[in-house]
């Protein structure tokens, strides 16, 4: 292989990387972190303390478990009453309700 293809086989590895790398961000700049709507199981990410990452809440609404939601979406979310009666909302930032005993 001649220093020329080698050049262009290279040049053409950095473009696809780059390519990749500007995608992302754009299509993350419209999905926000919810904590408090997935369910047990679902969530994407951060479950709290002793988790991982990604399918480890283990309890619905969990509030220290985030989903990724359209952005602006989070906090009028449609979510179920909790047990006292009271409103369940979803929140940008980690909630202290309906953690695991």
């Amino acid at each position: 292989m001649s220093n020329t293809a080698k050049s262009l086989a290279v040049a053409g590895a950095v473009a696809a990387a780059l390519t990749s790398a500007m995608v992302t961000p754009a299509a993350a700049q419209s999905k926000e972190k919810c904590y408090g709507v997935s369910l047990a199981g679902q969530n994407d990410c951060a479950a709290g303390p002793g988790t991982t990452c990604a399918g480890t809440s283990t309890v619905d609404y969990q509030g220290n478990a985030w989903t990724l939601v359209d952005a602006g979406s989070c906090e009028g979310m449609d979510l179920p009453a909790m047990a006292d009666g009271g409103d369940r909302k979803g929140s940008l930032e980690p909630l202290e309700r309906d953690l695991p005993a």
